[in-house]
């Protein structure tokens, strides 16, 4: 499941055991993504506070499913098909509660440069997460106002940013470390709402794989 030692749920006990309770799915799943935190229990806390604000908080403004789209572009241009497929799922999930057609969505985040589906104010969004993700070093102001441009607000810029950001970091902790997906449901995630500390998760679509 991962390159270092991991304390599975059965075997928790103490702030292990009381976090893993807070975040598992109806049927006991803890993510992989989760269960390698297990050695510091205090870093399980953080990723999952960020998790939730960026991606499951009522208070953000864009729609959950171009979040999750901008996870997965994040996700395939880090090399991390972990986060990919599981964002991937959750995804889907969204767009077809909207009623709306996922694959060409899929398929676009594959290109080199996202379009099909996307709105152009969307691929602006798309422009500036790869930007951000490849050559951090080169953001400027113009790629701010690009935004601005395109109709998002500061907030939405925000937000934006900080999923960029935030998978950037998960890709990092899944692939540094080794995680699989060996035994997962894919694209289990906390319920949207404004609660922090909601962390269960639930609504994965995919039976469990064997990476």
């Amino acid at each position: 499941m991962a390159y270092i030692k991991v304390v599975p749920p059965q075997q928790a006990d103490g702030r292990l055991k009381k976090v893993y309770q807070r975040v598992r799915a109806p049927d006991g799943q803890v993510d992989n993504v989760l269960q390698v935190h297990s050695l510091r229990p205090h870093t399980l806390e953080g990723h999952m506070a960020i998790y939730k604000a960026v991606l499951h908080h009522s208070s953000n403004r864009l729609p959950e499913w171009y979040l999750e789209a901008i996870g997965v572009l994040v996700s395939r241009l880090n090399g991390c098909s972990y986060c990919a497929s599981h964002h991937a799922e959750g995804m889907k999930r969204l767009l077809k509660a909207e009623a709306r057609e996922c694959d060409p969505y899929i398929l676009a985040l594959q290109g080199s440069d996202p379009a099909g589906p996307f709105t152009p104010r969307e691929q602006t969004g798309l422009t500036y997460a790869r930007k951000l993700t490849q050559t951090p070093g080169k953001i400027g102001k113009n790629d701010i106002e690009a935004m601005r441009n395109a109709g998002f607000d500061d907030g939405e810029i925000l937000e934006i940013n900080q999923v960029s950001a935030y998978f950037s970091y998960a890709n990092r902790t899944v692939s540094g470390l080794g995680v699989n997906t060996d035994g997962e449901v894919l694209g289990q995630s906390p319920e949207t709402g404004d609660d922090d500390t909601g962390w269960s998760h639930s609504g994965g679509g995919t039976a469990p794989l064997k990476s």
